[in-house]
């Protein structure tokens, strides 16, 4: 058995062998007028992906195909679908499905649907489950669908659909633009996305990094400056100077996070994209006594934002800086070592897909 049936892709069996990938087939959700299925060509590799095969956001039942920076061709395309067609390029993030019913998702906040299904490791109503993108194809609804802009490479345009909204979405709902000066903490893969659209926005825009040796790339980016966090006494001169902090590490629950918080202006927002595993640092109720700073966090970002966010980046030239491996057991294997080693400047994208899954693909 084979496509449109069966997909495959490379999969691990637990989190004790959380970087032991093999091909594997994948059985999809029912085919149904509203989906749309996509033949992959790249796929973002995300630090979602290292939680999620070592078990750091829980356990889970393998096969586990992660994935969820998808761009690749639309080969098969339901009765009801509006607006794409067979042989677009199209993009699939962290999101395949949601109700597009109840009050959330009419108010546009989709993203936080009670219904909705994650791009992988998750069960449609059926049954079903939801497969990522270290395979030969996805299948998605088509409001989780999105057109690549022709002016971005398929490469570079991968991260964008999960590291890209995910950093996009909440300066955009905070309001930042000029007269706004923005903090980015944390410059992996989430942050120095961040950056860039920190400051194509119109924000003043700083990098908080404890690596000196990254602040030469954030200016380059976009950032005024790099803070180094590491330096003594690098809090004292930036004490109620920020209206927004984006925190996109995934190592927030070690840093010392009431200090983090006197940066900002009274009312000013500590948001956090970058998701631990471990549980944050305590604070006393006095943390937030002295500039009532507001600790906020979200989740992706809505169809709206995520065709604005691939608008901005085709018009202004922006996107993540990439490294390339090939797709395979090899491949993944050494891209999530690498991101959980937090060896990478600054994101992965798994490419070859036509070598890889060759037997696999309709041309």
């Amino acid at each position: 058995m084979g496509y449109p049936d069966t997909f495959h892709g490379f999969a691990v069996d637990s989190p004790k062998t959380w970087n032991q990938f093999k091909k594997t087939e994948l059985k999809p959700k029912p085919f149904e007028s509203h989906d749309i299925d996509v033949q992959i060509d790249a796929c973002g590799v995300c630090g979602s992906d290292v939680h999620s095969v070592t078990g750091g956001w829980g356990d889970f039942k393998g096969p586990l195909c992660v994935g969820h920076e998808v761009v690749g061709r639309a080969v098969r395309v339901g009765d009801h679908v509006k607006g794409i067609s067979v042989g677009d390029r199209v993009g699939v993030g962290a999101q395949v499905q949601a109700c597009l019913e109840c009050d959330l998702c009419k108010s546009k906040n989709e993203n936080y649907c009670p219904k909705m299904v994650d791009t992988y490791n998750a069960q449609y109503a059926d049954g079903s489950w939801a497969h990522g993108g270290f395979a030969s194809h996805i299948r998605a609804h088509e409001y989780f669908t999105f057109r690549i802009p022709d002016k971005l490479e398929t490469k570079v345009a991968a991260p964008l659909l999960c590291a890209g909204i995910t950093t996009y979405s909440p300066l955009v709902r905070a309001g930042v633009g000029p007269g706004k000066r923005v903090g980015v903490l944390g410059i992996g893969g989430l942050g120095h996305m961040g950056i860039q659209f920190a400051n194509a926005l119109g924000a003043e825009t700083y990098a908080l990094t404890t690596s000196e040796d990254k602040v030469a790339d954030v200016k380059k980016m976009g950032a005024k400056d790099g803070i180094v966090t590491s330096k003594d006494g690098w809090a004292d001169k930036w004490t109620n100077k920020f209206d927004f902090i984006l925190c996109c590490s995934d190592m927030t629950h070690r840093y010392d996070l009431a200090k983090l918080l006197t940066l900002l202006k009274p009312m000013g927002d500590f948001h956090m994209v970058g998701l631990p595993d471990e549980a944050l640092p305590q604070l006393t109720a006095g943390a937030f006594a002295g500039n009532a700073p507001k600790l906020t966090g979200s989740h992706l970002g809505n169809h709206q934002e995520m065709d604005a966010m691939l608008a901005l980046c085709a018009e202004k030239g922006l996107g993540p800086w990439v490294e390339t491996l090939s797709v395979g057991e090899a491949g993944c294997k050494e891209a999530v070592e690498r991101v959980h080693e937090n060896k990478v400047r600054y994101r992965f994208t798994l490419v070859d897909f036509e070598k890889a899954f060759k037997d696999e693909r309709k041309d």
